[in-house]
């Protein structure tokens, strides 16, 4: 098993923080395009070339504006682009994974919400499939019960679609209202061939995720434990709102935890 740890995050200009990033002893980040794909094609390739270099591992998250199971079809239609304007960027980024926040329920039942987001993953499919981009789609768990993302939901996603997962740990965590039983989570998660994850502190409400917050060594040495007990490989971003310091706390605990 192996267990890498990077923020969420890399700063301006990318290049630069992924060299910060890479001294730091860290071996993997992802950009955060959550407010709209600002980078283009031959700033993405330069920045892929630095990643090369560093042997360092990308991922993107992709607009927040995402929305597979919306009611109006155009809104459709805009989450699909913003999600393959990301998938574009990442293959000139060597940004393998590309994370989002797939649905909402809204007034859809579960199943018909999750017939909707196959359709839709499929289809995104088909076309980076043609273009060749080198990119995997990465649907998130998700931290409210209003949104679509359970890890049920998402292996059966990646099982019937090979799409794959990010698995938030913190966003189950606040999901189930401060539980996670690692003991079911991990097992299910070993199903997914194509998987990243993301972790932090998190502050949560009867209706789930309210913010992240600093990352408690408590809940590190946890999710560590429960790698390590079930022999599961992961790549962790750390998303907290100090997320470069808190993946080299991670990093730190893992190398004395062994």
């Amino acid at each position: 098993m192996n267990l890498l740890f990077g923020p969420g995050g890399t700063g301006s200009p990318a290049a630069e923080g992924l060299k910060i990033i890479a001294d730091k002893g860290l071996k993997v980040a992802e950009l955060e395009f959550t407010h709209g794909v600002n980078m283009s094609n031959e700033t993405a390739k330069k920045v892929g070339e630095v990643a090369k270099r560093l042997g360092m591992s990308l991922s993107i998250h992709a607009p927040y504006y995402i929305n597979l199971a919306s009611e109006e079809p155009e809104k459709i239609t805009a989450s699909k682009k913003r999600i393959l304007d990301c998938c574009e960027r990442g293959h000139h980024l060597t940004a393998k994974y590309i994370v989002f926040h797939a649905a909402y329920y809204g007034k859809l039942g579960k199943e018909e919400c999750f017939r909707i987001v196959k359709k839709e993953m499929l289809e995104m499919q088909k076309v980076i499939a043609k273009n060749k981009w080198n990119a995997v789609l990465c649907p998130e768990t998700t931290g409210k019960g209003s949104q679509f993302g359970t890890e049920d939901e998402l292996v059966r996603l990646s099982l019937e679609t090979g799409c794959g997962v990010c698995v938030d740990f913190a966003h189950i965590y606040a999901r189930n209202n401060g539980k996670i039983n690692y003991d079911e989570v991990m097992p299910k998660i070993k199903k997914v061939k194509e998987l990243t994850c993301h972790f932090s502190g998190i502050e949560y409400t009867e209706k789930g995720e309210r913010r992240h917050i600093l990352t408690p060594t408590d809940k590190i040495k946890e999710l560590l434990a429960a790698a390590k007990k079930h022999n599961i490989s992961l790549r962790i971003i750390n998303e907290s709102p100090e997320p470069l310091a808190d993946a080299e706390k991670m990093q730190g605990i893992w190398e004395n935890f062994k």
